[in-house]
């Protein structure tokens, strides 16, 4: 079933547009990111502790902050969630001494809170070097997948293909950074994993219409490459909007009732969902039709305007 058929949206004349777009997302995105210094990256990276403690009765964040100054962390990062009787406590600085950073912070806590109950949830503790390398790992599975993508899209396509699915993952991921960056949201391992998976998603969207582009290459040889590219995303849009549109919905389920823990990864999900869905019709389809008609222009391979 189709919900959306019959459109003949001129998309190769509106890539201009499409181009201002990509460009300010892209500047915005990269001010912030050199504003801030780069991502701000969780415990999983940067090493630090993290506690997520549960209380008998609701606490606020400014008297846990206030309890947490007394021992020296006032500058912890504090989320209180479920009505405020569960917070979760990240802590960058390593504690001096023979005293642990958890047992400092919990004993800080239970005497300030000491007439409410409290039972620690989770406890993560990552050292600065495991985090560097944690980070190091992350960023070349990124690369390596990229690189992957484009040997795949070279044999399976062309380069040019190849080529423009690249950037458009480029271009997704940096602008979901970006928002990351803007929203002092952490880069952590579940974050890493949500942009692996954009990656995926986006690459999927956009070979759908490179493989239609393809097909309808050979069936409308008499047409212009202009002509056969609006062709094939108009025949495809359909299914583009109904796998975003079906994708959303589960993720917005995952990000509003998922939990605290979860929360970043469906953020980074819904942002790269959106992101990607738009790079494969107004990133990756405009660079693969000017690269073809500059070869085109230069007496190779290619097909007309």
């Amino acid at each position: 079933m189709e919900l959306i058929k019959g459109t003949n949206i001129d998309f190769v004349g509106a890539r201009k547009i499409g181009w201002w777009i990509s460009a300010t997302l892209l500047a915005v995105s990269l001010i912030s990111l050199l504003a801030h210094g780069g991502p701000e990256y969780g415990i999983d990276f940067a090493g630090g502790t993290l506690l997520q403690v549960r209380f008998e009765s609701p606490v606020g964040v400014e008297e846990v902050r206030s309890a947490l100054s007394v021992v020296g962390y006032g500058t912890a990062v504090i989320q209180s969630f479920a009505g405020g009787s569960e917070v979760l406590i990240r802590v960058a600085e390593r504690a001096e001494g023979g005293t642990s950073t958890p047992e400092i912070v919990k004993q800080a806590l239970q005497d300030a809170f000491s007439g409410n109950e409290m039972e620690t949830r989770r406890q993560e503790e990552v050292g600065p070097k495991v985090g560097r390398e944690l980070r190091q790992q992350g960023i070349w599975a990124i690369l390596f997948s990229l690189v992957g993508i484009l040997l795949y899209m070279s044999w399976r396509f062309q380069l040019a293909s190849g080529t423009a699915a690249i950037v458009a993952l480029f271009h997704d991921v940096l602008i979901t950074l970006g928002v990351f960056s803007i929203l002092g949201k952490e880069v952590t391992l579940p974050v890493l994993a949500a942009f692996l998976t954009i990656v995926g998603y986006s690459l999927n969207d956009t070979i759908v219409v490179f493989d239609r582009i393809r097909e309808n290459m050979r069936v409308f040889h008499r047409e212009t490459f202009a002509s056969v590219m609006n062709r094939s995303i108009n025949r495809t849009l359909g299914r583009t909007v109904i796998t975003s549109a079906t994708t959303l919905t589960a993720v917005i389920f995952l990000f509003c009732l998922g939990g605290e823990v979860i929360h970043d990864f469906a953020f980074a999900i819904i942002v790269g969902v959106i992101i990607g869905t738009y790079s494969s019709i107004f990133v990756a389809s405009p660079i693969l039709y000017e690269w073809q008609i500059r070869l085109a222009g230069r007496g190779k391979p290619g097909r007309k305007r």
